[in-house]
């Protein structure tokens, strides 16, 4: 018997978003609480963000809905004349599914729809009807414990791709394919430092414009000159979560930063927001590109601050090399040490650590002063 697709309401939704939110549990974590997909989850996240702002604003709301449905009317008279009633609806309903995610066209299914069979549903809404009966599952602990570990032989060595760190993972006795090493440094967020171009294993999204590097050619010798930003895994015991931060790059200071349940647009962009909120604007912002960096999100907002829009070359995240000595620092330094359990303890220590590290750990490259020394003393100068 096939086994009926579950629904999930609106309140559903938001209830589990808000926990996701609150921070006190991974979303793997999360997602196996109420066996849903960690996919789905992300999705969810995604879309209660992007409208956040609408319960502020319902006039401005009402007037983009009846603009879009005036909009689609005026299309679908314009089609109707051409094709007919019946061709229209089928030409709107695909373009309307080709913009939604895979867990939402799933969701579209109607197991107990006699006039269409689930089969030939699957094939018009495009997807495998294989997926419909995937029970969904977080990371095992044993999943976790290769991603910690393959996150560590990382931080010791940034130059390994996915093949040797897989080299390495063998020789230690782990049974794991080279395949699920790549895909776990994706979801990792990680990727080899090499010094010419290589394959990039960051996540792209090829939708999106990508900028100049323009740091090569750039003598940087201000604070607020150079910008930098980038997201790093951390390693939890129940799970993992990942760090977005901005740093400054000629004090090398840690500007702003937040800890997050996922790998999105609205992580890096909150960071960016809060350090131009704190410490006014750049004149260039560095960042890989990866698609939390050149999501419309982020890129709008570094537009209407004037700030030049800087991008590690392809498969050189070594252009960004500031904030990844910090993020290794961190990593050695902290969080490998302190073995943080929960969220809440490691928003906690690394909220002391990247204090220490701002006003009281001394940098060689600084000429052993402290980042917040040198970021204020040329502030005082410009001044």
């Amino acid at each position: 018997m096939s086994k009926q697709r579950r629904q999930f309401s609106a309140e559903f939704k938001t209830k589990v978003v808000l926990e996701l939110l609150e921070g006190e549990q991974t979303l793997n974590q999360i997602a196996s609480k109420y066996d849903i997909f960690p996919k789905s989850l992300q999705e969810w996240k995604k879309q209660f963000l992007e409208n956040a702002a609408l319960a502020f604003e319902p006039a401005k709301a009402v007037k983009e809905y009846k603009e879009q449905i005036k909009a689609q009317e005026q299309e679908i008279e314009e089609l109707q004349k051409a094709l007919g009633k019946t061709t229209i609806e089928r030409d709107w309903a695909v373009k309307k599914l080709k913009s939604l995610g895979s867990s939402n066209r799933r969701s579209l299914v109607e197991p107990k729809l006699t006039t269409v069979s689930m089969a030939r549903q699957c094939e018009l809404i495009g997807i495998h009807r294989s997926t419909l009966y995937y029970k969904p599952k977080g990371f095992s602990q044993e999943s976790i414990r290769i991603m910690h570990r393959i996150d560590e032989i990382y931080t010791e060595m940034p130059f390994y791709g996915h093949r040797r760190i897989y080299r390495q993972l063998l020789d230690e006795d782990v049974v794991i394919g080279r395949h699920r090493v790549a895909k776990y440094m994706k979801v990792l967020g990680i990727k080899a430092l090499y010094p010419t171009k290589k394959r990039n294993t960051s996540i792209r999204n090829n939708e999106h414009a990508i900028y100049p590097y323009l740091l090569k050619q750039t003598e940087i010798t201000q604070p607020n000159q150079v910008w930098c930003g980038d997201i790093t895994y951390i390693r939890l015991q129940g799970g993992f979560a990942y760090l977005a931060v901005v740093m400054d790059w000629h004090s090398k200071k840690v500007l702003s930063w937040k800890l997050g349940t996922t790998m999105d647009a609205s992580l890096s962009s909150s960071v960016l927001k809060q350090a131009i909120q704190q410490y006014g604007k750049p004149d260039i912002f560095n960042s890989d590109q990866g698609s939390q960096y050149t999501a419309y999100e982020h890129i709008e907002t570094l537009k209407q601050h004037g700030i030049s829009i800087s991008m590690n070359g392809k498969g050189r995240s070594i252009d960004n090399i500031a904030v990844e000595r910090f993020f290794r620092s961190l990593k050695y330094e902290d969080v490998y040490l302190k073995r943080y359990e929960t969220l809440r303890e490691a928003r906690t220590g690394i909220e002391n650590y990247i204090r220490l590290y701002n006003t009281k750990r001394l940098h060689s490259t600084l000429d052993y002063k402290t980042p917040l020394s040198v970021y204020m003393k040329k502030m005082d100068q410009a001044a």
